[in-house]
């Protein structure tokens, strides 16, 4: 079935959709660890995206739709079926007060121009390591700003009517890290926001040059990771909760927890997934005796 599906492709919309079969998950995640999917997709806009989904749906091929690779982690033995990728469906306008976006978009290229064109609402997304997607799924936040802020609505691909849908932003039921797609099997395609112009967009700058300049302080990013490592537990800091535990610095295998920033389990070099999800279960473990809490991973593992 696999073989029809890249025969469709390449006879119908071989402009469209890139194609890279067996393809290594390390080579397109921000974790860098990962076996090989049979294959991996990358639709250029809504319309070829929507036409591939359609025919692993109608065809039973066990697919997963991930944007930019963050805050993912693939299983060593990779990923049995199809991968599909948002990050060639990167289009986005200003309309008046709107901002809109197809899912693929990076944050952080989007931020910046935002904040270039004057606009104010999304400095606190630059430098978040994902794409539009990724973060209205998840209701990303840094720095005392969230998705949830400017968040007007989203359209979305359901598998299950084979529709595109719009949900409005009350309707996504956004908390810390969670929207209503959590919960169902509904393909976010794009969204908009709404931002404002700033009185002062020097200042608007100014703030998120400061954002940059203390991710690059606190923040490992000269190595391979998924972004944050845990949700934050309430009343606590989860970075402070792993440090006061001495597992700063502690490693399984290639995977560590960063001397610079406990929050984040870091790759220092041919670490496996297995490394990572052992070092996660010690972090849990030793957390819970502490403190008797549970604190929650907030990376997705996909085997």
């Amino acid at each position: 079935m696999k073989d029809q599906l890249i025969k469709f492709i390449t006879s119908e919309y071989s402009d469209r959709v890139d194609i890279i079969k067996d393809a290594d998950m390390k080579d397109h995640t921000t974790f860098r660890i990962g076996g090989p999917c049979d294959i991996a997709l990358f639709p250029h806009d809504r319309n070829s995206f929507c036409t591939v989904l359609d025919f692993v749906n109608k065809n039973g091929i066990r697919y997963v739709v991930i944007g930019n690779g963050s805050n993912v982690l693939f299983s060593d033995e990779g990923f049995r079926g199809v991968v599909i990728f948002t990050t060639k469906m990167k289009s986005f306008s200003f309309e008046d007060d709107l901002l809109i976006c197809d899912a693929g978009v990076q944050l952080t290229a989007v931020s910046v121009r935002a904040v270039k064109e004057g606009y104010d609402g999304f400095a606190f997304a630059c430098g978040i390591p994902g794409s539009i997607g990724g973060a209205v799924y998840m209701n990303a936040g840094a720095y005392e700003g969230q998705i949830s802020d400017i968040l007007v609505y989203s359209d979305f691909y359901d598998p299950k009517t084979g529709k595109i849908e719009r949900l409005y932003a009350d309707d996504h039921k956004l908390g810390y890290r969670y929207s209503t797609y959590m919960d169902n099997d509904r393909i976010i395609l794009g969204a908009a926001f709404r931002l404002t112009k700033a009185d002062d967009p020097d200042s608007v700058l100014a703030l998120m040059e400061d954002h940059v300049r203390a991710r690059k302080e606190k923040q490992p990013l000269e190595y391979p990771s998924a972004g944050s490592t845990f949700k934050r537990y309430p009343g606590y800091f989860t970075a402070a909760l792993i440090d006061e535990a001495g597992l700063k610095g502690y490693s399984v295998g290639g995977a560590q927890v960063s001397e610079k920033h406990a929050g984040f389990v870091i790759n220092k070099g041919g670490a496996t997934a297995r490394d990572v999800l052992e070092l996660i279960q010690i972090i849990k473990d030793k957390i819970y005796q502490n403190k008797g809490i549970h604190i929650e991973c907030e990376v997705r593992y996909i085997d």
